[in-house]
């Protein structure tokens, strides 16, 4: 019982790698949340949706982190997964910067 929070961060982080795969490999703007498809029209959809893919297995790597640091700590799991959140979104907005 002591190991959930790293198990729920490792599934997290799996599925949100799996989703990214999936955008890299298919490159289906169609792939995006409907909302998200209808906030942004981008010139290049392809292109926009491989740096898009880049961006969410950058965020997927904090939980991954996380759950490896969950093993030991749980608060210390935590405090690794939103803090790399944080810094992963920073990355994220940098990478997606150029592509519209």
């Amino acid at each position: 019982m002591e190991y959930v929070c790293s198990i729920v961060l490792g599934v997290f982080a799996g599925a949100l790698l799996l989703y990214a795969g999936l955008m890299a490999l298919t490159k289906d703007y169609k792939i995006l949340p409907i909302r998200g498809q209808q906030a942004v029209k981008p010139k290049d959809p392809k292109r926009y949706t491989a740096q898009f893919a880049k961006v969410i297995a950058l965020v997927a790597a904090a939980p991954a982190i996380g759950a490896i640091v969950g093993i030991w700590s749980v608060l210390a799991a935590v405090l690794v997964t939103v803090v790399g959140i944080i810094v992963c979104i920073w990355l994220g907005t940098k990478i997606m910067r150029g592509v519209e």
